[in-house]
Protein backbone atom coordinates (compact mmCIF):
# COMPACT_ATOMS: atom_id res chain seq x y z
CA UNK A 1 0.00 0.00 0.00
CA UNK A 2 2.78 2.44 0.88
CA UNK A 3 4.04 2.38 -2.71
CA UNK A 4 0.77 3.88 -3.98
CA UNK A 5 2.20 7.37 -4.07
CA UNK A 6 -0.71 8.79 -6.11
CA UNK A 7 -3.22 8.03 -3.32
CA UNK A 8 -5.21 11.09 -2.23
CA UNK A 9 -7.58 9.53 0.35
CA UNK A 10 -6.90 6.78 2.87
CA UNK A 11 -9.46 5.37 5.31
CA UNK A 12 -8.11 3.04 8.00
CA UNK A 13 -10.92 3.58 10.50
CA UNK A 14 -12.47 0.80 12.61
CA UNK A 15 -9.57 -1.61 12.28
CA UNK A 16 -8.45 -1.89 15.92
CA UNK A 17 -5.04 -0.56 14.85
CA UNK A 18 -2.57 -0.06 17.68
CA UNK A 19 0.11 1.48 15.46
CA UNK A 20 0.63 2.96 12.00
CA UNK A 21 3.80 2.56 9.96
CA UNK A 22 6.20 5.47 9.48
CA UNK A 23 5.93 4.63 5.78
CA UNK A 24 2.64 6.52 5.72
CA UNK A 25 4.85 9.54 5.08
CA UNK A 26 5.53 8.16 1.61
CA UNK A 27 1.98 9.02 0.52
CA UNK A 28 2.96 12.54 -0.48
CA UNK A 29 -0.28 13.34 -2.34
CA UNK A 30 -2.63 12.36 0.47
CA UNK A 31 -5.31 14.99 1.07
CA UNK A 32 -7.53 13.08 3.51
CA UNK A 33 -6.57 10.55 6.20
CA UNK A 34 -8.98 8.74 8.51
CA UNK A 35 -7.43 6.89 11.47
CA UNK A 36 -10.51 7.19 13.67
CA UNK A 37 -12.06 4.45 15.83
CA UNK A 38 -8.87 2.51 16.44
CA UNK A 39 -6.64 1.78 19.45
CA UNK A 40 -3.74 4.12 18.69
CA UNK A 41 -1.67 5.41 21.60
CA UNK A 42 0.59 7.39 19.26
CA UNK A 43 0.81 8.48 15.65
CA UNK A 44 3.98 8.30 13.56
CA UNK A 45 6.27 11.26 12.89
CA UNK A 46 5.79 10.34 9.24
CA UNK A 47 2.44 12.13 9.24
CA UNK A 48 4.39 15.38 9.19
CA UNK A 49 5.64 14.49 5.71
CA UNK A 50 2.12 14.57 4.26
CA UNK A 51 2.56 18.08 2.95
CA UNK A 52 -0.58 17.90 0.79
CA UNK A 53 -2.84 16.87 3.68
CA UNK A 54 -5.46 19.56 3.41
CA UNK A 55 -9.01 18.19 3.64
CA UNK A 56 -9.35 16.05 6.77
CA UNK A 57 -7.32 14.32 9.47
CA UNK A 58 -9.47 12.09 11.65
CA UNK A 59 -7.82 10.83 14.83
CA UNK A 60 -10.93 10.58 17.00
CA UNK A 61 -11.84 7.66 19.24
CA UNK A 62 -8.34 6.40 19.94
CA UNK A 63 -6.12 6.40 23.05
CA UNK A 64 -3.93 9.39 22.22
CA UNK A 65 -2.59 11.77 24.87
CA UNK A 66 -0.03 13.58 22.70
CA UNK A 67 0.89 14.32 19.10
CA UNK A 68 4.36 14.68 17.56
CA UNK A 69 5.52 18.30 17.50
CA UNK A 70 6.47 17.81 13.86
CA UNK A 71 2.78 17.84 12.90
CA UNK A 72 3.10 21.62 13.10
CA UNK A 73 4.19 21.26 9.46
CA UNK A 74 0.60 20.43 8.43
CA UNK A 75 -0.16 24.03 7.60
CA UNK A 76 -2.62 23.20 4.77
CA UNK A 77 -4.92 21.09 6.95
CA UNK A 78 -8.45 22.50 7.27
CA UNK A 79 -10.24 19.95 9.47
CA UNK A 80 -8.83 18.12 12.49
CA UNK A 81 -10.75 15.78 14.77
CA UNK A 82 -8.97 14.61 17.95
CA UNK A 83 -12.15 14.02 19.98
CA UNK A 84 -12.62 10.98 22.24
CA UNK A 85 -9.00 10.57 23.25
CA UNK A 86 -7.00 11.18 26.43
CA UNK A 87 -5.56 14.65 25.84
CA UNK A 88 -5.07 16.71 29.00
CA UNK A 89 -3.61 19.58 27.01
CA UNK A 90 -4.13 20.68 23.44
CA UNK A 91 -1.00 19.55 21.56
CA UNK A 92 1.27 22.49 20.78
CA UNK A 93 1.49 21.50 17.13
CA UNK A 94 -2.23 22.20 16.63
CA UNK A 95 -1.77 25.95 17.06
CA UNK A 96 0.62 25.91 14.10
CA UNK A 97 -1.95 24.35 11.74
CA UNK A 98 -2.73 27.81 10.42
CA UNK A 99 -5.30 26.75 7.79
CA UNK A 100 -7.62 24.99 10.24
CA UNK A 101 -11.26 25.92 9.74
CA UNK A 102 -12.71 23.33 12.12
CA UNK A 103 -11.16 21.80 15.24
CA UNK A 104 -12.91 19.06 17.18
CA UNK A 105 -11.41 18.22 20.57
CA UNK A 106 -14.49 17.08 22.49
CA UNK A 107 -14.57 14.24 25.01
CA UNK A 108 -11.01 14.57 26.26
CA UNK A 109 -9.57 15.73 29.60
CA UNK A 110 -8.45 19.21 28.55
CA UNK A 111 -7.92 21.39 31.61
CA UNK A 112 -6.93 24.53 29.70
CA UNK A 113 -6.25 25.96 26.28
CA UNK A 114 -2.94 27.57 25.30
CA UNK A 115 -2.74 31.29 24.52
CA UNK A 116 -1.50 30.21 21.09
CA UNK A 117 -5.04 29.08 20.20
CA UNK A 118 -5.38 32.60 18.79
CA UNK A 119 -2.89 31.67 16.07
CA UNK A 120 -5.68 29.70 14.36
CA UNK A 121 -6.89 32.87 12.68
CA UNK A 122 -9.05 31.06 10.08
CA UNK A 123 -10.90 28.86 12.59
CA UNK A 124 -14.68 28.90 12.18
CA UNK A 125 -15.74 26.06 14.50
CA UNK A 126 -14.22 25.04 17.84
CA UNK A 127 -15.76 22.00 19.52
CA UNK A 128 -14.72 21.48 23.15
CA UNK A 129 -17.69 19.63 24.64
CA UNK A 130 -17.15 17.39 27.68
CA UNK A 131 -13.67 18.39 28.80
CA UNK A 132 -12.55 19.76 32.18
CA UNK A 133 -12.10 23.41 31.24
CA UNK A 134 -12.71 25.86 34.09
CA UNK A 135 -11.81 28.93 32.05
CA UNK A 136 -10.57 30.03 28.63
CA UNK A 137 -7.58 32.21 27.71
CA UNK A 138 -8.15 35.89 26.97
CA UNK A 139 -6.44 35.28 23.65
CA UNK A 140 -9.49 33.40 22.36
CA UNK A 141 -10.76 36.82 21.34
CA UNK A 142 -8.24 36.63 18.50
CA UNK A 143 -10.29 34.02 16.65
CA UNK A 144 -11.91 36.65 14.44
CA UNK A 145 -13.46 34.13 12.01
CA UNK A 146 -15.05 31.94 14.71
CA UNK A 147 -18.73 31.16 14.07
CA UNK A 148 -19.40 28.32 16.53
CA UNK A 149 -18.00 27.66 20.01
CA UNK A 150 -19.23 24.51 21.75
CA UNK A 151 -18.39 24.45 25.47
CA UNK A 152 -21.08 22.04 26.66
CA UNK A 153 -20.39 19.97 29.73
CA UNK A 154 -17.31 21.83 30.98
CA UNK A 155 -16.93 22.99 34.62
CA UNK A 156 -16.48 26.62 33.58
CA UNK A 157 -16.42 29.18 36.38
CA UNK A 158 -16.02 32.25 34.17
CA UNK A 159 -15.70 33.34 30.57
CA UNK A 160 -13.26 35.94 29.23
CA UNK A 161 -14.83 39.20 28.11
CA UNK A 162 -12.83 38.89 24.88
CA UNK A 163 -15.50 36.42 23.67
CA UNK A 164 -17.72 39.45 23.21
CA UNK A 165 -15.21 40.76 20.65
CA UNK A 166 -15.69 37.84 18.23
CA UNK A 167 -17.36 39.64 15.32
CA UNK A 168 -18.65 36.57 13.47
CA UNK A 169 -19.80 34.39 16.37
CA UNK A 170 -23.20 32.85 15.54
CA UNK A 171 -23.56 30.13 18.19
CA UNK A 172 -22.21 29.87 21.74
CA UNK A 173 -23.25 26.61 23.40
CA UNK A 174 -23.04 26.60 27.20
CA UNK A 175 -25.50 23.84 28.03
CA UNK A 176 -24.73 21.51 30.93
CA UNK A 177 -22.28 24.03 32.40
CA UNK A 178 -23.30 24.04 36.06
CA UNK A 179 -22.68 27.09 38.22
CA UNK A 180 -21.67 29.53 35.49
CA UNK A 181 -23.31 32.91 35.91
CA UNK A 182 -24.20 34.88 32.82
CA UNK A 183 -21.47 37.47 32.17
CA UNK A 184 -22.44 41.11 31.73
CA UNK A 185 -21.57 41.12 28.05
CA UNK A 186 -23.77 38.18 27.06
CA UNK A 187 -26.75 40.42 26.24
CA UNK A 188 -24.71 42.44 23.77
CA UNK A 189 -23.57 39.27 22.02
CA UNK A 190 -27.16 38.04 21.72
CA UNK A 191 -28.33 41.45 20.53
CA UNK A 192 -26.10 41.25 17.49
CA UNK A 193 -27.56 37.90 16.47
CA UNK A 194 -25.46 35.26 18.24
CA UNK A 195 -27.54 32.36 19.58
CA UNK A 196 -26.48 31.56 23.14
CA UNK A 197 -27.62 28.22 24.58
CA UNK A 198 -27.72 27.75 28.38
Amino acid sequence: MWEKSELESLVLADNELSEVSEKIGWLKKLRMLDLGHNALTSVPEGLAELECLSDFLYLHDNRLNSLPGSLAKLTKLRYLNISENAFEALPECVSSMSSLIELRASDNSLTSLPDSIADLSRLRELHLRDNTLSTLPESIGGLRELRLLDLRGNPLTNLPATLAELPRLEKLDLRWVDGLEAPEWIGAVEARGCAVYW
